[in-house]
């Protein structure tokens, strides 16, 4: 079956009556990914999930569904047609399926409300000694100092000490996704025009991708060494601060 991802983008644009160098200005994608886009030259474009943000990014700013047509490029021109971990399609709905579901989902938060109210009210009446049990073991808080143990009987996992601190600086347009050592998105898959900054970010790690070697990363205010390309690259930046190089597969898509 042959694509119509580009014949889609292209009427949408020409009844906006809107010229490709207007869609560079507003999503930083440049007018040669545009057109190519629009005329299914994917050998043009970077492929996988940079040409799949392209797509995405330029549907949305048309007022287009941007991740079906991502997904249909990724069926019909990549041919992947299994699932992907961590990404989704969303079902179809009805009209006014997602206000019932929302509807059905106020009622039991509210009911949830005013229970947890009336067990806290039980609670200070039946236990104003602070929650002892009679046998000298207390329920209430912990004392002062006392390490905080849970329910299986383990301690916390620690915090994570955000003892790094990174900063991006494109030097030409640069497709970015930025994650921290909990998997927190920092740069959520943006293309960073020349000259823009990300960060500075806190964390104890970082992992990250680029589309291609058109940034300078600074890590604790030194620079890092990313040789340029004009592949895509991803990193990982480990608690001590070094830099090392992540295959395709270990790099972060923010899909």
């Amino acid at each position: 079956m042959a694509s119509r991802i580009g014949s889609d983008l292209q009427r949408a644009r020409t009844r906006r009556e809107i010229e490709l160098p207007e869609v560079e200005a507003a999503t930083r994608i440049r007018v040669r990914f545009l057109g190519a886009i629009e005329d299914e030259n994917w050998d043009a474009l970077p492929g996988g999930v940079y040409t799949r943000s392209f797509i995405r990014t330029y549907a949305a700013y048309l007022g287009l569904d941007g991740d079906r047509l991502a997904e249909d490029y990724r069926r019909e021109v990549e041919g992947d047609t299994g699932p992907r971990p961590g990404e989704s399609v969303p079902a179809p709905q009805r009209a006014g399926g997602a206000e019932r579901g929302r509807s059905r989902t106020r009622r039991p938060a509210w009911i949830a409300l005013v229970a947890v109210s009336a067990l806290a009210a039980i609670a200070i009446f039946a236990f104003p000694d602070g929650g002892n049990d009679g046998d000298g073991t207390s329920t209430g808080p912990a004392p002062s100092g006392a390490k905080r143990v849970d329910r299986v009987g383990q301690p916390p996992p620690p915090a994570v000490e955000e003892s790094l601190s990174m900063r991006l600086t494109a030097e030409g347009e640069v497709w970015a996704c930025v994650l921290g050592a909990s998997g927190r998105r920092l740069v959520d898959g943006q293309i960073l025009p020349p000259g823009a900054e990300a960060g500075p970010f806190r964390s104890g790690s970082f992992t990250l991708s680029f589309g291609n070697g058109e940034v300078t990363m600074t890590i604790d205010g030194k620079q890092a060494e990313i040789p340029p390309t004009a592949s895509p690259v991803g990193y990982a930046v480990n608690s001590d601060g070094r830099l090392e190089e992540l295959s395709e597969a270990e790099r972060p898509t923010c899909e």
